[in-house]
């Protein structure tokens, strides 16, 4: 009998499957198409168990719809450009191209043996100059249609990366990559029109039917769709008004002061002309942009000596502040301030002493109106005190509406739909990004490069000595001719957001080699991604503007219509998880150990007992990490596949435990050693291969309906009790061969190389992977026997399987007859016996 020698067989398999080019994707092939489609990866230089997960789930879908006759799309790329790359080569020298690409060789490397369905013959990675030179075509074409353009903008600025970051990037008022404090400068940046799709986008979440609830959510949440007022507050020193937004105009009686950005055009006259004023403008760039910034920071404040006069009563005069908490890029750039109803308001009006007037309180409510501090929810019932739009009672939702009405009759505000999402401003101050195929004439102005110029590539002769963006001190590439005039001209440095690398991907991968961004035939039958799989951290920005890069390529006629929604369905995978091993220095801070370094709760070098932190996220920090490929080595992929799929639900997290790994491993050496005994066994056929059959018909209808809806560890359980029967099994050997087939089949996505192995072994025809998916027999699902147990005086003793519609007395009699029973009676006649029918059997003796 063989032995399951799990890196032998994966490599012979691999072997097998490329020689065969079964994953080799051709829209000529027959069948109907089935592009799935995971996320794909940063070359880090190394895989971890979160990407094995991923990429097997996807695997999984791939290699059953291959097997049910599809037409199957399976890519890989990388998502190559960014500042990781840069940070690299300042940190160790060389280029950022050079450790990017290497990163790739090293992953793919390891991704390889998982023995993956991928069709390889189309990776690419974004960095390369086929890649983002279609992608600066992209960008002209988008620049043709109107949508991007050029504009100044306040942004947040990493003083030492020295470049743009997006919100996203900026954790506790910090660079994620550099830590330094991050600052608010006036840019000239390039932005895409997505908010001209706020309505679009937001309306488009009700038809994504196959998305989970809670990204649509998020996303719904981000485009943030609000109704309010706009109107202007008039200056007493007869400057320009100060139109402001507010989403909440029933509380206009409450306002105690007027707040302006440290960027709005006010606030720039006043510094211009006052150092004081400058210098606190200054202060108050120091800060990030984000809303968690905002929210955390003091409330600083200055009081610039303005006045306006209150809409509603001329001689009510409000001092106009300018005040870090307000963003010029959300509403005007400037608000009226009601603090008994806003935090942030209140918090400002209590450090520098403003009045806080309370506009209504809950009905049912005693405490006196001048206590109460916020808003109550809006589906509750308030009193409004002297409401001007003649309200006694009403909800939150219905004075708002009621003070629009208001305003409007009265000819001094309108009402006004906004959006929080903001146009997307995708320029960044460094390197290794996709350049901006744009240049600057001083006698033409910003001209866009001519296409058959494309790709303007980066250029490999940089350093990273000096802090900044080596493509501004780059005169030979910097320099250049206009494409319009043939005059001196500069190349725009900036570079592309790496969001942009990731917003088309998905549709460059139906034509990877084409020479156009998409091939438009190509497009239309492999688009859209049928199964889109990646983390809920990308929930937000990413699958946001790859919705958005949809429609503009819709547009600019590089995807057909049916594509403007992208994915057609999402799955949001858990982390896979592991214990943290840690003990305490002498000052009581934590130090890590690797799990390795760990036996019974104690180290191994010292015998010390260590604090186990369970399913914590891994990280390098925290010596968590489990290493795939020393895991691939001791085990085999077949045996890493399975155990992230088998332990809970993938939209759940899963806890890599070392026992785990060797259960898994142990079971599937079991599974081997039954298909081995099988294929050298000869009984003959007998009464309990129907038995056998109608079971493996269960399984087959159970684990494929497990792996159509994402119930990969349900089909694994029912695989797993599906292998204790047919080892129990007393069928015969042409059953048996046949459920050990079956077997080998249903695990076939889970575990590829090994149901070759077993597939061979049992004497399929051809590849496991290109045999037809096994159907379920209805008629085999139905049973027509059932199992009763025996109760002897009340306790279980025995059982019997009798047919379903067998009669009372029939089954009184075969009850009778069991060994049990007859010991039980010992020759004596029974005190009573209770058939209930399809349920059991009672019998007192």
């Amino acid at each position: 009998m063989s032995r399951y020698s799990a890196n032998e067989i994966e490599a012979k398999w691999q072997k097998a499957w490329d020689s065969a080019g079964i994953f080799y994707a051709n829209h000529k092939a027959d069948g109907p198409k089935y592009y799935v489609l995971e996320m794909f990866p940063y070359p880090s230089g190394r895989i971890h168990m979160g990407h094995v997960r991923n990429y097997t789930m996807g695997d999984v879908i791939a290699r059953q719809k291959l097997a049910t006759g599809h037409n199957v799309l399976h890519p890989m790329g990388w998502d190559a450009f960014g500042m990781p790359a840069e940070n690299a080569a300042m940190a160790i020298g060389g280029h950022p191209k050079d450790w990017t690409y290497g990163n790739i060789a090293d992953m793919r490397a390891q991704m390889k043996p998982l023995g993956l369905s991928i069709d390889w013959s189309r990776e690419f990675a974004t960095c390369d100059p086929e890649y983002y030179g279609q992608q600066q075509a992209l960008f002209l074409d988008m620049l043709e249609a109107g949508l991007v353009y050029r504009k100044n903008a306040v942004v947040n600025w990493d003083p030492v990366d020295m470049t743009v970051l997006a919100n996203e990037q900026v954790e506790n008022g910090r660079g994620w990559r550099s830590g330094a404090l991050v600052e608010r400068r006036e840019l000239t940046q390039w932005f895409f029109k997505i908010s001209d799709y706020s309505e679009e986008l937001l309306d488009a979440l009700d038809t994504l039917d196959n998305w989970p609830a809670k990204v649509r959510l998020m996303q719904e949440n981000w485009i943030g769709k609000s109704r309010g007022l706009q109107f202007s507050f008039e200056r007493t020193d007869e400057g320009e008004p100060i139109t402001v937004y507010t989403t909440r105009p029933d509380t206009l009686l409450g306002a105690s002061f007027v707040g302006i950005s440290p960027d709005h055009p006010i606030a720039k006259q006043l510094e211009a002309k006052d150092p004081k004023i400058a210098d606190f403008v200054a202060e108050c760039r120091k800060g990030g942009t984000t809303e968690e910034a905002i929210e955390t920071a003091e409330k600083l404040g200055y009081d610039t000596g303005i006045k306006v006069k209150h809409p509603l009563d001329p001689s009510w005069e409000l001092p106009v502040w300018i005040a870090n908490f307000i963003l010029m890029d959300y509403g005007t750039g400037a608000i009226f301030a009601c603090p008994a109803h806003d935090q942030r308001d209140l918090d400002f009006c209590r450090k520098y002493g403003l009045p806080v007037i309370d506009t209504f309180f809950a009905l049912d409510d005693d405490t006196p109106v001048d206590k109460i501090a916020f808003v109550p929810p809006k589906t509750e019932k308030v009193r409004w005190v002297n409401h001007f739009a003649g309200l006694t009672e009403a909800t939150g939702e219905e004075a708002i509406n009621a003070t629009v009405d208001f305003a409007e009759k009265a000819g001094w505000g309108e009402g006004v739909t906004k959006y929080r999402l903001r146009d997307w401003g995708l320029s960044r101050q460094r390197y290794w990004g996709c350049p901006i195929p744009v240049v600057h004439c001083d006698s033409c102005g910003v001209v866009p490069e001519k296409k058959e110029n494309l790709p303007i590539r980066l250029p490999d002769d940089v350093t990273f000595d000096k802090p900044g963006n080596p493509l501004d001190r780059h005169p030979t590439w910097r320099d250049c001719e206009c494409p319009s005039c043939g005059g001196p001209a500069k190349r725009e440095t900036d570079t592309m957001d790496t969001f942009v690398d990731s917003s088309w991907y998905f549709a460059r991968f139906t034509a990877p080699h084409a020479n156009t961004p998409t091939d438009l035939a190509e497009a239309e039958y492999w688009m859209n991604v049928d199964q889109y799989i990646g983390g809920i951290e990308h929930a937000i920005l990413h699958l946001l503007y790859s919705r958005f890069f949809a429609r503009a390529m819709q547009i600019t006629g590089h995807l057909p219509k049916k594509a403007i929604e992208p994915f057609d369905a999402l799955f949001t995978q858990g982390m896979v998880t592991h214990e943290i091993y840690q003990t305490r220095d002498e000052k009581d801070r934590p130090v890590y150990h690797l799990p390795e370094d760990v036996e019974d709760g104690k180290l191994k070098t010292t015998g010390e007992a260590v604090e186990i932190i369970p399913s914590a996220k891994m990280s390098k920090s925290k010596k968590n990490v489990v290493d795939p490929v020393s895991i691939i080595s001791a085990f085999g992929a077949d045996t890493a596949r399975w155990f992230v799929l088998s332990d809970s639900p993938p939209e759940r997290d899963v806890e890599w435990t070392a026992a785990g790994a060797e259960a898994a491993f142990k079971h599937l050496s079991r599974v081997h050693r039954i298909a081995s005994e099988i294929s050298e066994s000869n009984v003959p056929a007998n009464s309990d291969d129907e038995t056998l059959l109608r079971e493996m018909h269960k399984a087959i209808h159970d684990v494929t309906g497990g792996v159509e809806s994402f119930g990969f560890n349900a089909s694994i359980a029912k695989l797993y009790a599906f292998t204790n029967t047919l080892s129990k099994s007393k069928a015969g050997t042409a059953a048996k061969r046949e459920a050990a087939k079956t077997l080998a089949q249903l695990m076939s996505p889970m575990t590829p190389h090994l149901s070759e192995e077993l597939w061979q072994m049992l004497g399929g025809e051809g590849l496991v992977a290109t045999a037809p998916w096994p159907k379920a027999d209805e008629a085999m699902l139905i049973d027509d026997t059932i199992t009763l147990p025996i109760q002897i005086n009340g306790k279980r003793r025995a059982e019997i399987s009798v047919a379903k519609d067998l009669d009372k007395v029939e089954v009184e009699k075969l009850a009778l007859s069991t060994e049990a029973v007859q010991r039980a009676l010992d020759g004596a006649v029974p005190k009573k016996v209770i058939v209930v029918p399809g349920r059991i059997v009672n019998v007192v003796v």
